[in-house]
This record gives C-alpha cells, sequence and structure tokens, in this order.
C-alpha cells in the first residue's frame, strides 16, 4: 500500500517553522518592549508636568499674597516685611518676602496668615549633581536673623536646570532683574505689580532647556500703613 500521504514534516520544513516562529516571537517581543518604554515616558512626562503646575502654582498664590508693612522701625536690618530679590548665577535667583500666604490650620493656632517666604536652590540628597528648588517659610515673622529662626522646609521641584525671577515696576513701566524694599531708592515702600517666573528643565532630546515661563499678580502693591488716635 502506499503511505506517502502519512509522512511527517522533514528536518528542513521543520527548521523552518522553528526560525519563522522565533522571529515571530523576537518581533512581538520588541514591540511589548517598545509600548512599555514609551508608556513608562508618557507617565514621567506626565508626573514631571503635575511637579511642575503644583510648584508654579504654589508661587503664584505666595507672590500673590505678598505685602510690606510701614508699622515697623524701618531703620534695623533684619525687618519683619520685606521684598528682596536678587538675580546672580546660581541655579535659582535669590527671593525673599513676606506674605499673608500662610494658612492656619488650627483655630487656636499661635499664628496668623502672615510668613515670611524664600526660594533657594540645594543639592539633591540622593544624586549632587542634581538641584532642587526649595521653598522655606517662615510662619512667624521676627526681627531676628532669618537662618537663625525655624522654618518649615518644602521640596518644589526636583533636577532642574535654572529659575528666574523678573520684577515689574508700574512706575517706570520696564521689568527688573532685582527688587529691594529695604534700600532708600525708588523701590523703598513698595513692591512690584507682578512678577515674571522662568523655569528651566533638562532635557536629553533636546540641545538646549527646556523653558517654563509664567506669572504672578501681586494684590498689595503699596505698603501697609495703620493709623492710631
Amino acid at each position: 500500500m502506499n503511505r506517502q500521504g502519512e509522512r511527517g514534516f522533514t528536518m528542513v520544513e521543520l527548521l523552518i517553522s522553528i526560525a519563522v516562529l522565533a522571529m515571530m516571537m523576537i518581533l512581538a517581543w520588541r514591540a511589548i518592549g517598545t509600548t512599555a518604554a514609551t508608556r513608562q515616558n508618557l507617565e514621567q512626562k506626565q508626573q514631571r508636568e503635575h511637579e511642575i503646575r503644583v510648584a508654579t502654582s504654589m508661587m503664584v498664590r505666595d507672590l500673590s499674597s505678598a505685602y510690606i508693612s510701614n508699622n515697623e522701625d524701618q531703620g534695623i536690618p533684619e525687618r519683619r516685611t520685606m521684598f528682596i530679590g536678587k538675580s546672580g548665577g546660581k541655579a535659582v535667583d535669590d527671593l525673599r518676602f513676606s506674605s499673608m500666604a500662610h494658612r492656619v490650620l488650627w483655630a487656636d493656632a499661635n499664628e496668623s496668615e502672615q510668613t515670611v517666604i524664600s526660594y533657594s536652590a540645594e543639592s539633591d540628597p540622593d544624586d549632587r549633581s542634581l538641584t532642587n528648588l526649595i521653598r522655606r517659610e517662615q510662619r512667624r515673622p521676627s526681627n531676628e536673623s532669618s537662618r537663625q529662626e525655624p522654618a518649615d522646609v518644602d521640596l518644589l521641584m526636583r533636577d532642574i536646570h535654572k529659575v528666574k525671577f523678573e520684577y515689574y515696576d508700574w512706575k517706570t513701566k520696564e521689568w527688573k532683574e532685582t527688587w529691594d524694599t529695604t534700600k532708600a531708592d525708588a523701590e523703598r515702600g513698595r513692591i512690584p505689580s507682578r512678577v515674571r517666573i522662568t523655569i528651566e528643565l533638562e532635557d536629553p532630546s533636546a540641545r538646549q532647556p527646556i523653558k517654563y515661563v509664567t506669572q504672578a499678580r501681586l494684590m498689595l502693591e503699596e505698603q501697609l500703613q495703620f493709623f492710631t488716635n
């Protein structure tokens, strides 16, 4: 009897089938790996954008409630209310100001909405090559040195390239890189009407850092004065 129709695969056919199956598995594995990497990059980008939105929103809220008061001795070196912005070569421009942005969480707390806020740069504790944006809040303003007073320190943003502050002078109609209400010049007794915040972040896929720009509108431009009979 002719049994030719019942024979199985030859060795060559079997090797070709295995090679085709292996190729399909490699292509599928590459597709899965590419999808997973794309998803991870997207999640990291979304987390980064959320971090930026939260940090800029907090800075805008802090600055919009900035104020200075004439109800203290203007000759002392350390004042309870001030607005001092300095431009420098560091990663974060120096900015220290008094604000009404503090949130009192307890009704019987020995504190008010008045606070002193400053922004600065610090090295990341886990990777010293990275620079973080730090927010420092002194909840009980005093005439002592700010470095000696207790304060709450919060991490606003990780791995920044530069943070720049610019101040709009509503009298001269121009942007300035510095502002100091403690000196006897044109800025004494008033704060800028707007503050422009520029945040630069490193992007491995770009040749230059990516910039994020926003502005804060300061409501109390003139200094507060209280008169008693």
